[in-house]
């Protein structure tokens, strides 16, 4: 059977996705810091969630120890795996409003403390410059 080729549609980089929104570029100061060699991003939902400060813990906590605590635990779990995808869970502090996902399990006794599942991946950047790029997501974001 002769192997068919198919007319690309549509190409949406991660400049675009950065654009739009989709997409957030974490602090290349604070990246490296932690270690990382190459950009890390995270989409919205991630960032969003578990990064930005929610108003109840605004001067209590900032963007960056929030960050931080994604990337250490993120650095722990790809330091034991050999793969391209790495599986891991961090502890964060949200209010408890009803907005639990699947993703999310109670840390100990309080429902502020949240041991929330994410999935980070080092590939490609595949439709700007092909350099390596990592991106953390929830297990189920592509």
């Amino acid at each position: 059977m002769e192997e068919q080729e198919w007319p690309i549609i549509s190409i949406y980089s991660r400049k675009e996705a950065v654009a739009d929104g989709v997409q957030v570029l974490a602090d290349p100061k604070i990246t490296k810091e932690a270690g990382f060699k190459f950009p890390v991003y995270m989409t919205q939902s991630v960032w969003n969630k578990y990064v930005e400060v929610p108003k109840e813990y605004e001067g209590i906590q900032d963007i960056e120890g929030r960050l931080w605590d994604i990337l250490t635990m993120l650095r722990y779990s790809a330091s034991r795996c050999d793969s391209n995808i790495v599986e891991f869970k961090v502890s964060v502090t949200l209010p408890d409003q009803g907005d639990w996902t699947k993703y999310e399990k109670m840390c100990g006794e309080s429902r502020t403390q949240r041991l929330v599942s994410l999935s980070s991946e080092i590939g490609p950047n595949e439709y700007d410059d092909l350099s390596p790029v990592i991106t953390v997501s929830l297990p189920n974001e592509d």
